[in-house]
Order: C-alpha cells, then structure tokens, then sequence
C-alpha cells in the first residue's frame, strides 16, 4: 500500500485523533484544546454531529470564521449519547460511536468541546432551562451557531427563533445555518444512513468527506473459512451502529491498538450471515485478510468500506462458495488500493 493511501485510510478512521485532557463538569465534560477557554466568552457550534459529515463541517467553518472575526475561542457543545438514543422508541443508527464522534470534533477547528451528559433528566429541561442552567455557566457565548433543523429543550420543540429569544436577554446572537446541498438534496444523517444502508456506500462517502467505517472486536467464528484456505477476522459490532445492506464489500481493516502505530490491511468482507450457512446468532463481519498472519482476537479493528462487490448468494457447493471468494480476493488485491487512491477520504 502506498503511503498516501495509508495516511488517507488512517483519517478515515481518525486514527490520529486525540482527546484532550478532560474537565469533568456536573453535568458533562469539557475537553480544552486551548488554554483560557472555560468561563470565557466564545462563540459556539451546538449539534450531535453524527457522522461529522460534509454539512456539520461546513457549519464548524462558518462559526470558526465568526470567531475569528470576533477574536474569542470556538467552543463545540455536543451530546453523549446521541439525544436519540435517549428520547426515541427506535433510535436511528449511528454513523459514529459517541466516543469516536467526540474525537473526531478534535479534527476540526475547535478551541474547545463541551459535552453534556444526556440524560432522561437532562431531556426534560425546557429551552430556558438548558441555556440557564446547563449552557452559561460554563462558557459565555456571544454567538450560537446550529443548523435550521436543530431542535433541542423538552421534547425537541426549542427551536432557533426560541434560542435567539434567550440571546437578547443573555446578550449572544444566534445563527441558524440552512442545510447545505449536494446533488439536489439536504446533506443530512438521515440521508447518509439511507444510502449505506442501500450498499451506495461510495455515496455516502461523498457526502461524508471520507469512507463509512464500523468498529468491533474480532471473535472467534465459525470456522468455515479455516477450512476452506482463507482464515476470517470475525468482527463483533453493536447493533446501535449503521451496517450497510448484508454483502461483500471491498474494504481495508485498521488495527490501531499497535504502539508502533496503526496496521491496514486489504479485505473482502462479509456483511451479514452467510446465506449458505444456517446460523442463528447475530452477524458479524467476517473479514478475509490480505497479507496477514498473526492472532487478532481481542482486538479493535475498524473496517472502512471501500466498494461494494456483491450481493448475498446461496452457493450449492463448497467449490462454488471457494471460486468465488477467491474471486472476491483477487478483485480486492487487484484494484482496491486504485480506488482508495480516487476516492474522496480527505476528512
């Protein structure tokens, strides 16, 4: 693998993103990445942030601008876990684990990150309440940044026109960002699942800024792969996460967990139960390592989908099923470092 791709495939997952030293506040935790934030005045980007896509970048880059032009620090005030994890019967999937959507705001142009623990309580509070009580005393913000669609206070019914209410009297400005577009349509998290979760992974890329990738831990399997030539990685993933359609994917797994620094490989993985086996238990993803020889169970390992190969087949042999992971293989080995080298990982 060339270096350039290596170093693409590595922000892709964020690998290099480092959490500051945290503050632990009543209530959340504030993460400095410069000095003489907290307590401050500031100008600050509110928003989950799920998947850090193309749009929530754009917003960051408008508020950091603001700052700027004001000369006081960009705070980013996010929440842990996703509001919808709390609030909805059926949350949506996640584009990123809390975690890594936390570190991944470091990769931005931000001063600061305060994140609000959310809670059953913390839900309730009205769009007074979280401003009063849970947004001033920490940081003293002369400008609010959010996207038009952003809802937040009980229920989600606070809306920005409300937020820009409590700014006359507490003395910020708010600002509500229209959704950015891209081929016609709001680039929105919504719309990034729908797509991954269609296969049209090289889609959600765009509008990403950067690969899809899913985190686990490797487990032991099945077996089959063993005995057929080609030894798998299985990967145990949460089912909060997105998960493309079930298929084979071209992709690269990322172990970050070496000292000497982070390990790619070329894969062909499997999404989904095989449908030539009949198992029970929850999928995973089984992972046909290129160029690897070693024990990873117990291990980390994101895995960043690069292309969809094909859809699920019910083989009527052993022999079939081998041609054509073989075939997988041989299309992975052969153009997959190509297609990394065009696509847009650029996060």
């Amino acid at each position: 693998m060339i270096e350039a791709t290596r170093q693409k495939i590595a922000r892709a997952v964020f690998a290099h993103a480092l959490l500051p030293t945290p503050r632990e506040l009543s209530g959340g935790v504030f993460y400095p990445c410069a000095p003489d934030v907290l307590g401050y005045e500031c100008v600050c980007a509110i928003g989950v942030f799920d998947g850090l896509h193309e749009g929530h970048k754009a917003l960051i880059a408008e508020a950091r601008a603001d700052a700027q032009r004001r000369e006081v620090p960009l705070v980013a005030v996010t929440f842990d876990p996703d509001p919808a994890e709390v609030v909805c019967s059926r949350s949506p999937r996640r584009l990123l684990q809390d975690e890594t959507r936390i570190r991944a705001l470091t990769t931005c142009p931000v001063d600061a990150i305060l994140v609000h623990e959310f809670t059953p309580e913390f839900a309730g509070l009205s769009v007074r309440e979280y401003v009063e009580k849970a947004l001033l005393p920490y940081i003293h913000p002369v400008a609010i940044h959010v996207g038009s669609n952003f809802g937040f206070g009980a229920r989600g019914e606070g809306r920005a026109s409300d937020l820009a209410a409590l700014g006359t009297e507490h003395g910020f400005e708010v600002i509500a960002h229209q959704l950015i577009e891209k081929d016609g349509s709001a680039i929105s998290s919504t719309r990034i699942r729908n797509l991954i979760e269609a296969a049209r992974i090289d889609e959600a890329a765009a509008l990403l800024g950067r690969p899809h990738f899913l985190s686990g831990t490797v487990m032991h399997g099945r077996g089959q792969g063993a005995s057929f030539g080609f030894p798998t990685a299985n990967i145990n993933l949460s089912p909060k996460d997105c998960m493309p359609a079930d298929g084979v994917y071209a992709c690269y797994i990322v172990d970050t967990q070496k000292p000497e620094g982070e390990e790619i490989w070329p894969a062909a993985v499997n999404v989904g139960v095989p449908r030539s086996f009949e198992v029970k238990e929850a999928p995973l993803l089984e992972a046909n390592l290129l160029g690897f020889k070693g024990n990873l169970y117990g291990h980390t390992l994101n895995c960043v989908f690069m292309n969809y190969l094909r859809p699920p087949i019910v083989f009527q042999s052993v022999e079939e099923l081998s041609i054509t992971v073989l075939k997988n293989i041989e299309w992975v080995r052969t153009h997959l470092d190509s297609v990394a080298q065009e696509a847009s990982c650029d996060n």
